[in-house]
């Protein structure tokens, strides 16, 4: 497919926007798309960083007078020109496409319905402000975001909600694995702070300069600050002056892996706040924008990050330092509940399923309290029984304790098959984890939806999301059926009762 992507990058809108675009243009290269940008030049854009990485990127009109933004919040200042104007040169640089990406918070549904009409392609929208767009997928991977927030205005859009979409660098969800072992706080604990690649209040330094008012030792401190910033000469000069605690660094290549070797974060919300969730790092938020607020929200509410304002770091910074130090384990473990990191395979699926029908005809999420009645339903059932590992079907109470045990566990995984027709559920695929890296995987179907290769498309879905791990089955050599379905599905066989799919990649 010919996909198109429009975001921008600048010193009021930031950096994010057009990262998280690039994670997914990466990984749709992978998959066999042809990819560019559509971006407007200006102070703080990300251009020339985006061509670096291998894409074509069309440069879009510029503004005859600049506009500065009023406020955080004001979206229109973003985009520089009327939105039909930014319509019309997209348009005359990009003559077809498949798929149209859009991630900008200035750009809305009427821009969409004009170049949609004159593209002929679809549009996946990227929002974190529950607007009403033309789009037939929408993605908000904010925390607590629910689907009903966008359906009301987005009735025949497919909608994505929540942290579980976020668009994380592949690299997160494989680092994972060694933060779930990760569970104890070091005697000497590290900090990384960022606060995105432009940081245009300079919260960086503020707080770097509420952490240098701590007692002797000093926290062990990584800035992670680039050239783009305006405030960069300024925070690298005082890292240098106090370089017997701060380590500074322009840029890294693998953020995942900086990450881990740190066990506290402060930062702004957006992205990066599921980037620590999933590896369980438990943070100092700092809000720099109106639009960071609700996300700051959530993740205070779940306990999962304290928020400092920056107008308070002078005076309230080292006593959440602090908190966080003596409560870090149950930080940790909130954190890892919230992501997993899977987000973009997630993504990357449902985009294949706006173009092919019979992905769509299965749907699968992850399970919730409300499905277990209809589990213990099928778990009772003699076909379910006739080959379980385990012969007995257990009690309600003991498939209530069992499963809300389940549904909790931030290491293992638990999904619900559906299929949208007939507005069914189907089945169950589970995932438990038995060491890093390795998963033992249980299956089993609705026995009114059998031979209709659900089970068969369900591990295809698996591969698809879980492509880096490997993934055990145990199978009684009675169950010709389900023998048949794990060697078709190139599960190597170990023994007459045991397959395993190593990692795909």
């Amino acid at each position: 497919m010919k996909i198109v992507i429009r975001a921008d990058a600048s010193i009021h809108i930031g950096s994010g926007h057009v990262m998280r675009c690039l994670v997914l243009a990466q990984a749709l290269v992978l998959q066999g798309h042809k990819v560019s940008f559509a971006c407007r030049p200006q102070a703080g854009d990300l251009i020339q960083f985006v061509r670096n990485k291998g894409f074509h990127v069309d440069e879009l009109i510029q503004a005859q007078t600049l506009i500065e933004p009023r406020n955080s919040g004001d979206y229109q200042a973003w985009l520089q020109v009327p939105w039909l104007d930014d319509a019309q040169s997209l348009c005359k640089q990009v003559c077809n496409a498949d798929l149209l990406i859009v991630d900008h918070y200035a750009l809305n549904q009427e821009w969409q319905t004009w170049v949609k009409q004159r593209l002929g392609c679809k549009v996946f929208v990227i929002d974190d402000l529950v607007r009403t767009h033309d789009a037939d997928l929408i993605l908000d991977q904010t925390l607590m975001r629910v689907v009903d927030e966008y359906q009301e205005k987005n009735q025949s859009a497919k909608i994505l909600t929540g942290c579980e979409f976020a668009l994380l660098n592949p690299f997160f969800s494989r680092y994972r694995e060694q933060a779930l072992d990760n569970d104890l706080l070091p005697a000497e604990p590290k900090v990384l702070i960022s606060m995105g690649g432009i940081d245009q209040p300079n919260a960086t330094l503020k707080v770097l300069e509420a952490l240098a008012l701590h007692p002797l030792p000093k926290p062990c401190v990584t800035v992670l600050l680039g050239p783009k910033a305006p405030n960069y000469e300024q925070v690298k000069a005082f890292c240098v002056e106090n370089q017997d605690w701060i380590q500074h660094i322009d840029f890294v290549e693998n953020m995942a892996e900086l990450m881990l070797e740190h066990s506290i974060a402060i930062g702004a919300p957006g992205t990066t706040s599921w980037e620590r969730a999933c590896l369980g790092i438990p943070s100092i938020i700092v809000p720099l924008a109106e639009n960071q607020n609700t996300i700051s929200q959530n993740l205070v509410a779940c306990e999962a990050a304290i928020r400092v304002n920056i107008t308070a770091l002078s005076s309230e910074l080292l006593s959440a330092y602090l908190t966080l130090l003596t409560k870090w384990n149950s930080f940790r473990g909130t954190n890892l509940a919230l992501c997993d990191g899977l987000g973009l395979q997630r993504v990357l699926h449902q985009i294949q399923m706006l173009f092919d029908n019979d992905l769509a005809s299965l749907e699968i999420r992850r399970a919730s309290s409300s499905d277990i009645e209809k589990v213990y339903e099928w778990q009772c059932l003699s076909e379910t029984r006739k080959y379980a590992l385990n012969s007995a079907a257990p009690t309600w109470n003991e498939h209530q304790s069992w499963m809300k045990k389940k549904l909790t566990c931030y290491q293992d995984y638990f999904y619900l098959l559906e299929c949208p027709l007939e507005q069914a559920r189907v089945g169950v695929v589970r995932l438990d984890r038995i060491r890093p890296g390795e998963y033992l995987i249980s299956i089993f179907i609705d026995p009114a939806f059998y031979s209709k290769g659900i089970a068969k498309r369900a591990l295809a879905y698996i591969d698809c999301i879980h492509p880096n791990i490997t993934i055990h089955a145990t199978v009684l050599e009675a169950n010709l059926a389900s023998q048949k379905l794990f060697t078709s599905a190139s599960y190597q066989r170990l023994s007459r009762d045991t397959f395993i799919r190593p990692p795909l990649f």
